[in-house]
């Protein structure tokens, strides 16, 4: 149970190789978001107690099924309070988050946090996906924002189809539930991955890192 392990602990229990600067950057989230959320509530009251298995864990599900390359620019859409990018920025120091949302009190945490952890890797803008301009990213991520169709849509302009990774670049979205309706309006042929083949929580059941290629 996540009660008898503190953030970062059931955060090693999956991965391991943390710098100190990278546990302390872990430990940080619980105290820096528990007195944001009390200013501008980017997560629910209920879920602030399990920060790190609902929020930072279900992030890092990208991290576990894909390696990001030293230099590889990705961008957050619709990043909210700062999710998945905030956990994949300390996870990966030498990637380049961009993380943008369209509502701009919710960025304020983000800033905060980026401010508070030290997070140099991140940059933080006040936009919708479709108006950015000026630049070019080799993947997307995203949490929870809009139907694949629209994800795609938004991103796919915007991700360079050159790659230098193993897995092409493209789109890496954490959904939930039944898919298939959503896969078909699409009109793309996504990868999935249960979560629960990576971490064990109940909470992961029909949880998915679904993956787009360019």
């Amino acid at each position: 149970m996540e009660k008898a392990l503190d953030g970062l602990e059931l955060i090693e229990q999956y991965f391991s190789d943390f710098t100190p600067q990278q546990q302390q950057q872990f430990r940080q989230l619980a105290a820096v978001y528990t007195e944001w959320n009390e200013k501008i509530n980017v997560i629910s009251r209920k879920d602030i107690d399990s920060l790190y298995l609902k929020h930072v864990l279900h992030s890092l599900a990208i991290a576990a099924t894909h390696h990001f390359e030293p230099g590889t620019k990705v961008l957050d859409i619709g990043t909210g309070g700062g999710f998945p990018g905030v956990p994949l920025a300390i996870f990966f120091p030498e990637v380049e988050f961009f993380l943008v949302d369209s509502i701009g009190k919710k960025l304020k945490v983000v800033e905060a946090v980026k401010a508070e952890l030290n997070l140099k890797n991140i940059t933080v803008q006040h936009t919708r996906t479709e108006d950015i301009k000026g630049r070019k990213f080799d993947f997307a991520v995203s949490r929870a924002v809009a139907p694949l169709a629209s994800l795609w849509q938004w991103s796919n302009k915007l991700i360079i189809k050159a790659h230098k990774q193993e897995v092409p670049n493209g789109l890496f979205c954490l959904k939930g539930g039944d898919l298939s309706q959503e896969i078909f309006e699409s009109g793309l042929r996504p990868t999935l991955q249960s979560i629960t083949t990576i971490f064990k929580e109940p909470f992961f059941e029909e949880k998915f890192v679904v993956y787009v290629p360019k």
